[in-house]
């Protein structure tokens, strides 16, 4: 079976190794331009535009599929379209070229957490219990029938993206197993059934921790947002980034973003108990430990987080 691969993120390109591991016939990868990465900004292929460079597949680049990018998709011929976090809109013009349509793996139980960032916001909401799904992709928000499921138990300290790298392994296994079921003509899609949520995608504000919160969703919120965007608060006017944070329910009396160090620890107050600060990144500096950050400052007496 001839396939298009499109995706764009390293969380993706498991899945592509697993397609051209399992025989299929990967005729081109659809992934976005080449982006400014690093302090000097140089221009770079994305994860997926390398993998297919090494595998020798050829990479059609499309920030938005446009007429263009129709006619090479066309061009390539390929039977189904296997997408996984490409990044952008497949237009109606697009969905019909495969005569099995687009099947897209989409890193929730759907219908929860239909959109964009799917883990970040299971992690963020708490959930004990997330996965991912293989469904037939159409013009809706991720509200296509589903063909294949897998669950995944997310653990009181993975953050989204330690959750995510596990279910891009699995789930790759899983796309693989779909297309084979597909191509043999066994497979069967389910229309998704249950509650719907939406998964929108992280803003640089949903890493602003406000420390009038419980400790227990400051841990989650720092959690979802790790890696990107990044937890962060601020201190004196200037942004400090933080790495997820530990849960001290041993320490009530710190007011709201008050810091202070107990026993060698750095802990900031909260609107329930105090949480452990565990990596900071003063700006304009390297990320450090939580403790040599603390050694740093004149004083703790008087330092607030906002």
């Amino acid at each position: 079976m001839r396939v298009l691969f499109a995706g764009t993120p390293a969380v993706a390109v498991p899945s592509l190794n697993a397609l051209v591991e399992a025989g299929f016939d990967v005729v081109a990868v659809l992934t976005r331009p080449d982006a400014p990465i690093g302090r000097k900004r140089v221009m770079t292929p994305s994860p997926v535009a390398a993998r297919a460079a090494e595998l020798g597949i050829e990479v059609i680049h499309a920030s938005r599929i446009n007429d263009e990018t129709i006619a090479r998709i066309t061009a390539a011929g390929p039977d189904v379209a296997a997408i996984v976090a490409y990044g952008g809109l497949v237009p109606p013009a697009a969905l019909g070229i495969p005569r099995h349509g687009w099947i897209n793996l989409h890193f929730s139980l759907l219908p929860a957490w239909r959109g964009a960032a799917p883990v970040q916001r299971a992690v963020m909401a708490g959930d004990d219990i997330t996965g991912a799904v293989t469904f037939q992709l159409e013009e809706g928000l991720d509200t296509g029938p589903v063909f294949g499921t897998l669950t995944e138990t997310v653990g009181p300290d993975d953050t989204a993206g330690e959750l995510l790298e596990r279910l891009s392994h699995s789930g790759a296994v899983l796309l693989a197993q779909t297309l084979s079921a597909i191509d043999s003509g066994k497979a069967a899609a389910v229309p998704q059934t249950g509650e719907v949520s939406l998964a929108p995608k992280l803003t640089l504000d949903d890493g602003r921790l406000d420390w009038k919160h419980p400790a227990l969703a400051i841990g989650r919120q720092a959690r979802g947002v790790t890696p990107e965007p990044g937890a962060w608060t601020i201190l004196e006017g200037q942004r400090i980034k933080l790495e997820p944070v530990r849960l001290r329910p041993d320490v009530s009396q710190l007011a709201p973003g008050a810091v202070s160090i107990q026993d060698k620890s750095v802990l900031v107050g909260t609107g329930s108990h105090a949480v452990e600060l565990t990596r900071v990144q003063p700006a304009g500096k390297k990320m450090m430990a939580a403790a040599d950050w603390a050694r740093g400052m004149a004083s703790l007496e008087s330092v607030v987080f906002e």
